[in-house]
């Protein structure tokens, strides 16, 4: 790269590297994510202008611009043995007397066992070539595609890295992005992922990388496997070569001298592991120097000089009351545990998703049956045994309906899938979904339209789509339960107003499959109108950045339905904007991130938010060294711990209101 554009590239490619250094390694971030923004869109630019330019271990190649037809199966250069689990601290004293056994003098590393899936990385001459899964221990599936995505994971290696290199490590979903995920796929009526390593798995198993891009994965190398020269004497030497290579490696690893003081790091870890931003499952002791490694040797299933400790989940004893099967806006039946209240894990726990019925059959749970339930991720409640010996004598296996329980369809069950659906299009409990989400917040925000309202508007078939909603008068509202004629005016007031609501609001209200607030935003700045994107192609929507071809072909489905367009002509016909509105109002907040915690009086979150935005500010989800200010309302928590500690600036309301010169 000896032109002038070259050298500019060159010089930006490893800028990005030093910083996603100084993030993902070291913790020490230097430049803020607008900074950081700016550089990668200065060097992706860049190299569309010189596509000649462009090489595979660019930050920007990190997403590839197809999805794959399917995974292919590779060998492992070393079998990825299991580790064989131990559940007390007489069990590792007899892991210890049987190294003592074989060594006279060693000394351990205690490690955190992350709970995700377990990687292997292979990089050739400093490139990443290879990331594949365990698979069965002898082959796995080779997930490169899907690993580039991960930004905790250098393409290329610094500091004079081995001509071959494979390390092993785990791939893990945070607790925060796991709540995230969940939160939109529950808005689309989607099943939930039961835990962020089962969360982890699926985003690693697309054949989309886009979608895996958006999952926020991070990953921790824990061990090396093979290179091309020597490399280190020690456990912990490698994993200090590792970080001076680009890899991170956990923060929270220790040196132990005897069995001893495993056990009281174990102990304490048992205590604080809550305290942690992603799940753990247990430690993992390892003997530290290699050439011991090598003497002890492996079973056949698992190595003699590491054991794992796992740590008992908190779970609760109850007895299941009920079981109810909830309908979702996309025709999802999905049984839910109702049973008597239980604490958990510092919270009041009266029901649990059963997730769907092949689940309700493994676990043969019926109701009546006393069941231990335990917090999934430390986040979700789910039952995980049921107590047989309690079972009451007339308790019946709990069977999946033919037939809707809301409308009576016949139901069917996917095809390549576990979950049973209601066929019937004009299904009144998928009506009264798709209608309060319709309304909600972070869609068209219909101010005074509740659920109890919904209910009675399709219960009396008085509402049958969207556009119908637009044709409500106070004579129709005063009619319902409870509904005054203040009351009646406020519910119209409110849908009045959502008719200016901007595009990127109507697309995410429509409920199309996959499309969250995000994607709708996206798609409102591209193409402006609703008519332009009925237009649309299949093709252009696959290139636009972030959509790929699995939401491409949803957006393009919706708009090809005729039962989709003669809504979407109602609703434009009672008054429903259809344009994108430039809501920029200026560049006062620019630069900087704002994190939202506490209830605020004169906003909703989504409202705050919102100004926060049109003021060319951004907004994070959690308070870190890169936060400029936190905006604290009554009641705030953690958050605000977060930044006394970290010398964040907090502001209240009024101090924002100046800032943008209200």
């Amino acid at each position: 790269m000896k032109s002038a554009a070259g050298q500019k590239i060159k010089s930006l490619r490893e800028q990005i590297r030093k910083h996603d250094y100084l993030y993902y390694v070291l913790n020490q971030p230097q430049i803020s994510d607008q900074q950081y923004d700016k550089l990668f869109s200065e060097l992706k630019n860049l190299e569309q202008q010189r596509p000649e330019l462009i090489t595979p271990d660019s930050p920007t190649q990190r997403v590839s611009g197809k999805p794959i037809e399917g995974f292919e199966q590779v060998t492992h250069s070393s079998e990825m043995l299991s580790i064989d689990n131990t559940y007390s601290a007489d069990e590792l004293r007899a892991f210890d007397n049987r190294v003592a056994k074989k060594l006279e003098k060693y000394s351990y590393v205690v490690e955190l066992k992350i709970d995700g899936v377990a990687m292997s990385l292979r990089y050739e001459n400093g490139i990443l070539v290879l990331g594949a899964t365990r698979g069965d221990g002898t082959k796995g599936d080779d997930v490169t595609h899907n690993i580039k995505t991960i930004k905790a994971i250098p393409l290329k290696l610094q500091d004079n890295p081995p001509d071959v290199l494979e390390v092993r490590g785990e791939v893990y979903m945070p607790k925060k992005s796991f709540a995230k995920l969940n939160e939109e796929k529950e808005k689309q009526g989607e099943p939930l992922f039961a835990n962020p390593r089962n969360a982890a798995a699926g985003s690693l198993k697309q054949l989309d990388p886009k979608i895996t891009a958006k999952r926020n994965l991070s990953f921790f190398a824990y061990s090396l496997v093979q290179t091309s020269k020597p490399f280190a004497k020690t456990h912990s030497e490698s994993l200090d070569k590792f970080k001076k290579l680009g890899l991170p490696v956990n923060p929270n690893i220790e040196k132990a001298e005897n069995i001893e003081q495993v056990i009281e790091i174990c102990n304490q870890w048992e205590k604080k592991r809550f305290e942690l931003d992603y799940q753990i499952d247990g430690m993992v002791i390892k003997i530290d120097r290699l050439d011991q490694r090598e003497s002890l040797g492996a079973t056949g299933r698992a190595p003699r000089w590491c054991i794992s400790y796992k740590f008992a989940a908190e779970q609760a004893k109850t007895k299941i009351t009920s079981i109810d099967i909830q309908v979702g806006k996309t025709g999802i039946l999905t049984p839910v545990a109702n049973f008597e209240p239980v604490l958990l894990a510092g919270t009041t726990v009266r029901r649990a998703s059963l997730h769907n019925f092949d689940e309700i059959d493994r676990l043969d749970v019926r109701e009546g049956d006393t069941v231990m339930i335990e917090k999934a991720g430390e986040i979700i409640p789910q039952v995980i045994e049921v107590k047989k010996e309690y079972r009451p004598k007339d308790a019946k296996p709990f069977k999946p309906p033919s037939k809707c329980p809301e409308c009576g369809s016949k139901v069917q069950k996917d095809e390549d899938g576990v979950y049973i659906r209601c066929a019937s299009a004009s299904c009144p409990a998928q009506l009264k979904e798709k209608l309060r989400y319709f309304a909600g917040r972070d869609q068209m925000d219909i101010e005074n339209l509740g659920p109890a309202i919904i209910d009675q508007l399709v219960d009396k078939e008085i509402v049958k789509d969207f556009s119908d909603l637009y044709k409500l008068d106070v004579n129709i509202l005063v009619n319902l339960d409870r509904m005054a004629q203040k009351s009646a005016q406020n519910v119209l007031n409110g849908i009045k107003k959502s008719k200016s609501q901007p595009l990127a609001r109507l697309l995410a209200a429509l409920g199309i499959r996959h499309i969250g607030i995000q994607n709708a935003e996206i798609l409102a700045q591209q193409f402006g109108t609703i008519d332009a994107l009925k237009k649309a192609t299949a093709e252009e929507l696959t290139e636009i950045e972030q959509i790929g071809p699995v939401l491409a072909k949803s957006i393009y489905e919706y708009f090809h339905n005729s039962d989709n367009l003669k809504i979407l002509d109602k609703l434009i016909a009672a008054g429903v904007n259809p344009k994108q509105k430039q809501t920029k109002q200026s560049d006062k907040l620019a630069g900087k991130t704002f994190v939202v915690t506490g209830t605020l009086e004169n906003f909703s979150r989504t409202q705050i938010e919102q100004a926060i935005k049109d003021n060319g500010g951004k907004v994070s989800s959690s308070v870190s060294k890169k936060t400029d200010y936190v905006l604290a309302g009554a009641e705030a928590g953690s958050k605000l711990d977060k930044a006394n500690q970290l010398g964040v600036k907090i502001i209240d309301e009024k101090q924002f209101l100046k800032m943008i010169g209200k």
